[in-house]
């Protein structure tokens, strides 16, 4: 595995063998003997904003023994409209891997092809890698396989979050439930591609019974802020509450990638009944980093 560009790309043995080298990791941190980045030295290439994302992979990257550095939009010459076919050529002969935090995925597909270097996406508009393998890295440790569960997905199922659900439910053999407003729905299209079981429907209550999670993300994403009032509007039933959990199952995890928006997607009582999960799902975005990070230097 060169890349990690996306859950598509991903077979479930390669999703797999990430899964248990950061359950390794995670263990193991702090006494780790080996250095795979040693002598090494990586790019994060962002032009959205980050905390999560940017503070996990420039901690994992020391740890693995690589330098690391920053740049956004305006420090390299993408910002000033250089093809990313030409950064990437230029890049490509300086550093020894790039994860690109950015808005379209052909971005990503371009600098990997044209860079040669071991490539990861931080997060494009079409898919977030990274945060679904945490998250179900976060489900095994806590509930063992999630071969044969019910992920309930709620809110905005069109975005990149749901749609690198929609890819691992298929490697992985777990139901999906996407419970949004028809207009935010997974497109058909990206539906027949992933295959798996996959359910999109608009009736929230159904989507909740008997699930083993229940998995939020805000109802505006980066890019979206014109849509605001919309989507407000539109999304204001779609919400993580008491009242839901109770028609999942009663060990159910809820989750959500942050950052929340209390009140909107989730309220504050559940989030906060709920933060040991959720924040243990933030720390886990570390030790799934390193095992990506391990794998595609080799």
């Amino acid at each position: 595995m060169k890349n990690l560009l996306s859950i598509e790309q991903l077979s479930a043995t390669e999703i797999e063998e990430i899964l248990h080298s950061a359950a390794g990791r995670k263990k193991n941190r702090g006494s780790e003997l080996a250095m795979p980045l040693k002598g090494q030295t990586w790019a994060l290439l962002f032009a959205k904003s980050s905390t999560r994302t940017r503070v996990s992979f420039e901690v994992g990257i020391r740890e693995l023994g690589g330098d690391v550095m920053f740049l956004n939009a305006n420090d390299i010459q993408l910002g000033r409209g250089e093809p990313i076919k030409d950064t990437a050529r230029v890049l490509g002969r300086m550093i020894h891997g790039a994860i690109i935090r950015t808005f379209a995925q052909q971005d990503i597909e371009d600098f990997a092809q044209y860079s040669g270097i071991p490539t990861i996406n931080a997060l494009t508009d079409q898919e977030h890698p990274c945060q679904i393998l945490a998250d179900i890295f976060t489900f095994q440790e806590k509930r063992g396989s999630i071969v044969g569960k019910v992920v309930t997905f709620v809110g905005d199922g069109a975005c990149n979050v749901p749609a690198s659900w929609v890819f691992a439910a298929a490697k992985l053999g777990f139901e999906l439930r996407i419970a949004a407003p028809s207009k935010y729905q997974p497109s058909p299209e990206l539906l027949k591609r992933a295959g798996g079981k996959i359910v999109c429907t608009s009736d929230l209550k159904a989507a909740a019974a008997g699930a083993d999670i229940l998995y939020t993300d805000v109802w505006v994403s980066m890019g979206k802020e014109s849509e605001s009032a919309e989507r407000i509007r539109d999304l204001s039933g779609y919400q993580i509450n008491g009242d839901l959990i109770k028609l999942a199952k009663s060990d159910a995890l809820v989750m959500h990638c942050l950052p929340a928006y209390r009140g909107k997607e989730i309220d504050e009582a559940t989030f906060e009944a709920n933060a040991e999960t959720i924040f243990d799902e933030a720390e886990n975005r570390l030790h799934v980093q390193k095992a990506i990070l391990a794998l595609v230097s080799k």
